[in-house]
């Protein structure tokens, strides 16, 4: 006995996919890969912007103190026009000489030389003068205290509106105010 087997007019289940079902699944793995992509992009991007901030910060600590240090050995202090130059003077005993930090531009420079810090805006750096009673005083040569204001611009935003990125505020005693030396 033979059998004959007779062909269905329906077709038995395919083994593959269909052109379609490929370009669907290619359709959604390619949007998960682009949403991960940004995902990891927009990560890194932060991480960098964070570490940038940290190492303004940090830098802007280490003037700031190398600032205070020397302030607070002065016997007297002199300023420029504009608020973000300072003299210190230092008496004889502590070897006399002066020591100036002004900012130029956008950078924080000692004595005219060494460049301290850099992307300070403009006003980002900001001396203010006090008496013995904690009273303003106009003039910076009968200060025996003063307040210093350094802000730091890393992304650059304060020109559009935007807000410094690290602000650092202290008040300097001098210790050697009043002392008596050429």
């Amino acid at each position: 006995m033979k059998y004959i087997k007779k062909r269905s007019k329906h077709r038995t289940k395919s083994k593959g996919f269909s052109l379609i079902e490929m370009m669907v699944v290619v359709g959604i793995i390619g949007f998960v890969i682009i949403g991960l992509v940004s995902f990891f992009t927009g990560g890194a991007r932060s991480w960098i912007s964070g570490q940038n901030q940290l190492k303004a910060q940090r830098e802007a600590r280490m003037v700031m103190d190398r600032m205070v240090k020397e302030i607070r050995g002065g016997k007297s202090v002199e300023t420029g026009s504009d608020g973000d130059t300072i003299i210190v003077s230092f008496p004889d005993e502590l070897g006399g000489g002066n020591v100036k930090y002004e900012l130029v531009g956008n950078t924080i420079s000692r004595n005219d030389v060494n460049t301290m810090i850099e992307n300070i805006p403009e006003g980002g750096l900001y001396f203010s003068y006090y008496d013995d009673q904690d009273n303003s005083t106009g003039t910076p040569t009968q200060a025996s205290k003063l307040r210093i204001l350094l802000q730091v611009d890393v992304d650059g935003d304060m020109e559009t509106g935007g807000n410094a990125d690290v602000v650092i505020e202290t008040e300097v005693n001098l210790r050697n105010f009043g002392i008596v030396g050429s």
